[in-house]
């Protein structure tokens, strides 16, 4: 199911963010395009991990599972319901715990394959916007 060792499912510390926690990404995995994280709903978990050719982070709470992915995989990718897109890994969940961790020294799940598979996933066509590719 995953490739963690049995017994090591990581637990978040709470921190004040406005209700929300930030998802930590385990030592040793460097972080720098920073993080943002993208939510779906649990039912869809597995079937997304199991098609991934390089899942990052994933964290699971009762309701959502949660993709960590780059800072600002936004920026051109409006994503469909019912994916839930946070800046900066802070997440509104109650107990998420750490379910799956790359084979790789980073914590990203590729966003754009992740994106089409939201996509298919929620029966719409991907859209791509250059023009809000640049931030002010």
């Amino acid at each position: 199911m995953t490739n963690l060792p049995a017994g090591r499912l990581s637990r978040v510390r709470r921190t004040s963010h406005g209700g929300r926690v930030r998802l930590p990404v385990p030592p040793g995995l460097a972080t720098p395009l920073g993080c943002d994280a993208v939510g779906l709903p649990a039912r869809h978990g597995f079937r997304l991990l199991s098609h991934l050719t390089r899942p990052g982070c994933v964290f699971a709470d009762a309701d959502l599972w949660w993709w960590i992915v780059p800072s600002q995989s936004d920026l051109g990718l409006p994503w469909p319901s019912p994916a839930r897109y946070v800046t900066g890994a802070y997440v509104p969940a109650t107990h998420p715990r750490l379910i799956h961790s790359p084979e790789g020294t980073a914590p990203y799940t590729p966003p754009i394959p992740l994106y089409l598979m939201v996509c298919r996933l929620a029966g719409t066509a991907p859209v791509w916007s250059s023009a809000s590719w640049r931030r002010p």
